[in-house]
Formats: structure tokens, C-alpha cells, sequence
């Protein structure tokens, strides 16, 4: 009976979790290790090379969670199909 409640809080908690990350707009560092799955090191190296969209105030270091967004999408692979669609139309408009 106590392992089901603890399970309840727990489900609860981590429904609640979700919903305040989703009202999240600016990330610290740890959140945004937390966000990307990429460790604290390797995000700081990217800071430091200004190679990852980031804010600094007060020597911490901010991230804007759209501006992540847009940067982890930023090199998409296309489909075979996409590849195969481009290659017909450069095919018929260079004869």
C-alpha cells in the first residue's frame, strides 16, 4: 500500500516536472544539460567557442530554449525520398 502511494507522488511529481519545463524559456547550464542529453563540459566548450547560442549575466551562462531548439535541428539529414525528389527535378530542369 505505501510503495503504490509513493508511486502516485512520484508520477505525480514528475508530471508536474514536465509542465514547468515546458513553461521554461531561459536555461542555465545545468537545465540545459539536462534539455540536450549533452554533458556540462561539452556545452561549456561550445560556450567558449561561441559555437552554441548562449547568454552570459553575472559569469553565468544562460540559453534561450527556442534558440536550443533551432540549434539542435540545425543540420538535418534529408530523406532518401527528399534526395531521390531533388535529383528528379535537377534531372528534368538540366537536360
Amino acid at each position: 500500500m505505501e510503495n503504490e502511494t509513493l508511486k502516485q507522488i512520484d508520477e505525480r511529481l514528475q508530471r508536474i516536472e514536465k509542465m514547468l519545463w515546458a513553461q521554461k524559456t531561459v536555461l542555465d547550464l545545468d537545465e540545459a544539460v539536462l534539455y540536450t542529453g549533452y554533458s556540462r563540459g561539452y556545452l561549456y566548450k561550445l560556450t567558449s567557442k561561441k559555437q552554441i547560442p548562449h547568454y552570459k549575466k553575472s559569469r553565468k551562462i544562460f540559453f534561450n530554449k527556442a534558440e536550443l531548439d533551432e540549434w539542435l535541428q540545425e543540420q538535418r539529414i534529408k530523406t532518401d525520398e527528399e534526395i531521390e525528389s531533388e535529383a528528379q527535378t535537377y534531372c528534368r530542369t538540366h537536360k
